[in-house]
């Protein structure tokens, strides 16, 4: 490990100098149609929204899922989330945890890394400003490195606000979404913002993010696969009519679908959805400060933690009955969840020893696409934040229909393996363990994690250097 930190002087020095020259090189000659992303500026104008908002930094504690479940280790095996996923944290920390994730790695230049530049698409108003500035392939193309220095500011007003608006400005709220390929992702469903109504427009700009989405053509843009309709059964068929896989499974070979968060999805498909209780009412309700003023409060966060503003406006129970409810069904989701994790990482393995024994690709494509489906299945209701408080049956429907498919993909890998002579239990490494898991994987995480404390130390300083002059040059 010390032998990593033996870097010369001068090689530094000529990587830093050489960093991402094209970050800040777009000068800002049009100030007043800029969209302003530095969230303080509305602190003024919008001083409770604004405190509230920046409080979601009160949780600022990291909590390692994959140190809680090694089974997704495996599940993710030859992906990036197999090297780093912690729970969702505030939208204060938003760029903070996408910049510190192993996902992203450590860049040395513009032009390297693991992911695209739509890694930043949901994390920062600054993505709004720069597609409005370059345009959606002017955004879009290349390495998640190249605009680094363009993008500091976290998730905030400009994401969700028209903010130049003479409305915004009159302290109404003027919602707006500010990526273009959400709203045609809206439109695609008859779901076209201007044509809906408040509380419809309130989910849909949580829905720019909280959603199911996948990169696309050669800039690796953002699209949200929803041509064929929202539901799981409905994406799944369209991701398989376009031949698409995020990643070939790094023990398998199937050709996986990694779900991204479908909150919006599962949000529709539930009983808040079906009767307009949108993420506002129950996230960012309306409360009432000091001075008796009525506002929206920005700190996103759990329903419970307001009960009194959010769950009693509509529910007869108090909250302790409440919370034993929710606690039960996410009991329940979680039992489901674990079942299909152990079916899936079994059928992994399993069609690992399949190609080992002289399985061809034609004997192994249905188990693939079985497998590919289950953890599909899994993944959408497990990454869809609060699913068992937004839609618990649609989770329980959609972990069960894992099991089965998962169950498939054994059974017909069990047979293959008795063709060739193979009738014993498959055995598995020990995964008992987030490391034991990415060690049975040959995963080197000393080398990711030097890589990405490299990067911490001699990247970001050099960006929000850059970031800060260039705000700097700003006339308002």
């Amino acid at each position: 490990m010390s032998n990593y930190w033996t870097h010369k002087a001068v090689a530094i020095s000529a990587l830093l100098s050489a960093l991402f020259l094209s970050a800040g090189a777009t000068a800002d000659t049009t100030d007043k149609e800029r969209i302003e992303s530095r969230n303080e500026t509305f602190a003024t104008a919008h001083p409770n929204q604004y405190k509230t908002w920046a409080a979601t930094q009160d949780s600022e504690q990291i909590e390692d899922a994959l140190a809680e479940d090694p089974n997704m280790v495996i599940l993710w095996a030859g992906y990036g989330f197999a090297k780093d996923y912690n729970k969702a944290r505030g939208h204060y920390y938003a760029v903070d945890d996408v910049r510190q994730t192993l996902r992203t790695g450590g860049p040395k230049d513009a032009d390297s890394g693991p992911m695209p530049m739509a890694c930043w698409s949901c994390k920062s108003p600054d993505v709004a400003r720069l597609i409005d500035e370059r345009g959606e392939d002017g955004y879009f193309a290349g390495k998640w490195a190249r605009l680094g220095a363009e993008i500091n500011n976290p998730i905030g007003c400009s994401d969700c606000h028209n903010t130049g608006s003479d409305d915004f400005k009159q302290g109404k709220p003027a919602l707006a979404l500010s990526r273009p390929y959400a709203e045609r992702a809206m439109e695609s469903i008859n779901m076209k913002f201007e044509d809906q109504s408040r509380l419809g427009q309130q989910a849909q700009v949580c829905g720019q993010c909280h959603v199911e989405y996948y990169f696309t053509g050669p800039n690796k843009s953002v699209k949200f696969p929803w041509d064929k309709g929202t539901t799981v059964d409905e994406m799944e068929s369209y991701y398989d009519a376009i031949n698409f896989n995020d990643w070939v499974h790094g023990v398998s070979k199937a050709p996986m679908l990694k779900a991204q968060h479908p909150g919006y999805e599962t949000w529709r498909e539930g009983i808040h959805g079906k009767n307009n209780v949108t993420c506002i009412d129950c996230h960012m309700p309306k409360v009432q400060n000091e001075e008796g003023v009525v506002y929206t409060d920005h700190k996103v966060g759990n329903p419970f933690d307001r009960f009194e503003d959010t769950c009693a406006n509509c529910h007869t129970q108090d909250k302790a009955a409440l919370k034993a409810i929710v606690a039960s069904r996410k009991a329940q989701v979680q039992e489901m969840k674990l079942r299909a994790e152990k079916q899936i990482v079994a059928a992994h393995f399993e069609a690992k020893a399949a190609w080992d024994a002289g399985a061809t690709e034609a004997d192994m494509q249905p188990i693939l696409m079985d497998i590919r489906h289950a953890q599909w299945r899994w993944d959408y209701a497990i990454a869809s934040h609060g699913v068992h408080m937004h839609a618990p049956e649609v989770a329980l429907r959609v972990l069960g229909t894992a099991i089965d498919k998962a169950s498939d993909a054994r059974t017909k890998v069990v047979r293959l393996l008795a063709t060739k002579g193979i009738t014993d239990e498959i055995q598995l490494p020990d995964i008992s363990t987030k490391l034991k898991a990415q060690q049975a994987l040959g995963m080197d995480m000393e080398k990711l994690n030097a890589e990405k404390d490299d990067f911490l130390k001699t990247v970001i300083p050099e960006w929000d250097k850059q970031a800060e002059a260039r705000e700097a040059s700003y006339s308002n």
